[in-house]
Parts: C-alpha cells; sequence; structure tokens
C-alpha cells in the first residue's frame, strides 16, 4: 500500500465514450430494489430483493443484445461476441448483493458500469477481438453465507461447490436451497476457465481520493491480510477485598496490549493498519476481576515481510502485557489471506485510460477484499477505484458523485478495449 504520486494528463480530456445519464439512470433504478428508508439498500444474497436485482440485470442485458448464462452458483454472465470467438474473454463486473442496509454504489457500479460499457460499445459500433463478459458475481458481501467472495471463490477453484452448497445462514437455511428457491440455480457449472482480462470497478471504501483531490484509483493489488485471536487468563476475584497489588486481572493486561499493539502500524509502515475490532471478557460483572479476557487484531498491509515483522511484534507486545499483570496468554492465527499483486498488464490499462482520458490518478493498493483477488488467477486482473463521499461504505450513507462514477465507467471502457483489442 505504498504511497504513489499523482499523475494527470495536462493536454485536456477527451469526450466519454460512455453515456453518463444512462449510467446513472441505470443505478437509480437499481437503488430502489431492496431500497431502505435511510437511502441504502438492503439486498442480502438470494433474498427476495437480490431475486428481483437479478432480475433486472438480466433484462437490461437481453436488451442490449447480450446473451446471458447463469453457472450452479448463480453467477450471472452477459456475453457480447469479439471477433475471435474461441479467445477467452474480457470480463468486467463486481456484485448486486449488499451488506445488511448497505449503500447504492458498493458493488452496484461495478456490475451497472460494466453494462453501460458494453451498451456504449454497441451504440458506437466497436467490435472488439475479445469476447467480453459482464459478470455479476454471487455472494460477495458473505454476511448472511460466509466466506464473501463465494461465487467467485467456487469459480476460481477456492472453495468446492458442494461446500458452498452447505453453507447456512442465521436461520439454518442452506445456501444451496435458498439458490434453486430464488430461481438461480443455472445449468452452467461453476469451475475455472482462462480470462483474456478482467477489470472491477469500485467505489474506494476509504477517504484517500477524495482527501488528496484525486480522480481516479489505478489498483495494483489486494493487500494481505492477518486475522489473530489474543487471549489472556488470570484469576476471579473479588473486586472489593482483593489488593490491587494481588491481583491477576485479565482485562487489564489486554486493555495493555491492544494500546501498544495499535502503535506498531506507526513503527513499520505509514501504509500499515492495526484494529482490534471484537473483544470479550469474563465474567463481565461489575464487581469480578475478569479472569479472561480475548480479542482480535486485524493487520493489512501489501509488504509481506512487514507483515511478518508485525506478527512478531504482536507476539511481544502481548507476552510484555501479561507478564505485567502475571498472566498466561495464547496468540491463535484464525485467518487471513497473502498480498496479492495484479497484472502489470491489466495496471497499465487502467493506468494508460487515465492518462489517455486526461483523469488525475494515483496509483493504489485494495485494503478490502474483492472478487479480483480470485479472478486474478486466472488472467491478468486490476481495479479502478472512485472517490466516495467521506470514505464511507457500508453504511446506507454511502454515497458518490454522479461525475466521479460516469468517469469511472469511461475509464473502465477505454482500459477494456485496450485488454479486450479492437477488430480489425
Amino acid at each position: 500500500m505504498a504511497a504513489h504520486r499523482q499523475e494527470s494528463n495536462e493536454e485536456g480530456s477527451p469526450a466519454l465514450m460512455i453515456d453518463p445519464g444512462r449510467l446513472r439512470r441505470t443505478m437509480e433504478e437499481m437503488a430502489r430494489v431492496g431500497a431502505t428508508p435511510g437511502g441504502g439498500v438492503h439486498r442480502l444474497t438470494l433474498s427476495d430483493a437480490d431475486r428481483e436485482a437479478r432480475d433486472l440485470f438480466a433484462t437490461w442485458c437481453k436488451e442490449a443484445g447480450l446473451a446471458v448464462a447463469v453457472d450452479d452458483m448463480g453467477n450471472m454472465f452477459a456475453r457480447r461476441p469479439g471477433a475471435e470467438a474461441s479467445a477467452p474473454p474480457a470480463m468486467l463486473g463486481s456484485h448486486l448483493d449488499s451488506v445488511p442496509f448497505g449503500g447504492r454504489f458498493d458493488g452496484a457500479l461495478g456490475v451497472l458500469a460494466a453494462l453501460e460499457v458494453a451498451r456504449s460499445l454497441n451504440d458506437r459500433g466497436i467490435l472488439t477481438r475479445r469476447p467480453i463478459e459482464v459478470v455479476n458475481w454471487t455472494n460477495e458481501e458473505g454476511p448472511r453465507f460466509p466466506p464473501a467472495m463465494l461465487g467467485s471463490g467456487v469459480f476460481c477453484g477456492k472453495y468446492g461447490r458442494d461446500w458452498a452448497y452447505a453453507r447456512r445462514d442465521g436461520e439454518g437455511k442452506r445456501f444451496g436451497e435458498e439458490l434453486e428457491r430464488i430461481g438461480y440455480r443455472g445449468p452452467v457449472p461453476c469451475r475455472p476457465r482462462p480470462l483474456g482480462g478482467y477489470l472491477e470497478l469500485h467505489i474506494e471504501q476509504g477517504p484517500v481520493l477524495e482527501s488528496e483531490g484525486v480522480q481516479v484509483g489505478a489498483v495494483e493489488g489486494i493487500v494481505g491480510i492477518v486475522w489473530l485471536r489474543v487471549t489472556m487468563k488470570g484469576e476471579r476475584d473479588h473486586a472489593g477485598p482483593t489488593p490491587m497489588s494481588m491481583r491477576r486481572d485479565a482485562l487489564v493486561g489486554a486493555a495493555r496490549a491492544i494500546a501498544a499493539i495499535r502503535e506498531i502500524p506507526g513503527k513499520l509502515h505509514p501504509d500499515m493498519v492495526a484494529t482490534v475490532g471484537e473483544m470479550s471478557v469474563s465474567p463481565n460483572a461489575i464487581n469480578v476481576i475478569p479472569d479472561r479476557a480475548a480479542f482480535s487484531v486485524d493487520f493489512r498491509h501489501s509488504d509481506e515481510g512487514l507483515m511478518r515483522r508485525a506478527r512478531e511484534m504482536v507476539m511481544e507486545t502481548v507476552e510484555d502485557a501479561a507478564r505485567g499483570e502475571k498472566l498466561e496468554v495464547s496468540v491463535e492465527e484464525v485467518g487471513g489471506s497473502t498480498a496479492l499483486p495484479f497484472h502489470p498488464e491489466a495496471v497499465g490499462a487502467v493506468a494508460g485510460a487515465c492518462r489517455e482520458a486526461g483523469y488525475t490518478f494515483r496509483r493504489m493498493w485494495s485494503a478490502a477484499g474483492h472478487d479480483a483477488r480470485y479472478t486474478a488467477e486466472l488472467g491478468p486482473a486490476a481495479m479502478i477505484f472512485i472517490p466516495c463521499t467521506g470514505g464511507k461504505s457500508h453504511t446506507e450513507i454511502e454515497d458518490a458523485s454522479w461525475e466521479d462514477a460516469a468517469r469511472g465507467c469511461d475509464v473502465l471502457a477505454r482500459a477494456l478495449i485496450t485488454l479486450a483489442g479492437r477488430a480489425g
């Protein structure tokens, strides 16, 4: 996630390759599906709202002359022919599902901007060498059926289909059964196939582009993530008669460790982040000294060497805190992923599109997970970020300007033509 200089084209901007008004109208109509009173959307995976969004998307794709196929994970592929029918397709898209009471741009922008690119190629009579596929991935978000990015994960061979079908939601409903219920268990086998390229437009979901006044992010990869679970054990005693000098307070040890963990990123790299997002205390009573405290740690950065050092520093930190309070401590790694750099060809196509269109841009890493992480294993992949208001996402107040959305879609179109190639 190293900082990169802002780049721009001083020769002026050519006309947009896409229709910004049509993109906005399409986005606004989709935002009415699962709309919430707070201005967001509530479209959990395989819900009735998800089905309605899929139906609407399929209708639009067919109206644009695209051939719609659905695989047995519910992933939707809308294909526009290329001059070389057998060439691996250039794919672009994202997801239409949302987190509970989420925003109208997260995911939907990537899918509907991809549709707008296909429509605009039709308008201009542009035939690409490669076929183009506009994709809506199933269950990118994952709060109903963990893990996230399940549809693209099966597509890329990360997970087995039957394992995915067995995932249950909080009410005990199985993924496979709900996929059948909404009518989106398609006949096409979900399995890996070569891609001629993959591009995903997304709001940044953070404040960097907006705060720097930069129009577009050319995403160079997805950061590595480490999830740890730290457990401290002390001794339960009465809060009154036990002298301070004789206590083994697990919560005090945890508090000291958490405060120290927060300082680790600043010692390693300015772009590293660390978060303690969960905590449990036992017995969690006002008049009892806690004998157990457990908390999560989330570290993210693009440099695997620095991530290894961060793990080591967490161990040193929690052991020091435990010694000071005479506690037992254990640290378990409960999840994570290695950093994934995107293909230079695809990132270069995005950067070149920004220069061609005259947009300011910066090279950056994504600190959140996206379907592009998996598709990058099948062909050259990259992402395009646009600013979002206040850096807010996964909330009903998530927003972005229509001007930024149009710029992002324009970059998507130009980069897509680079990867797919013009016929003739």
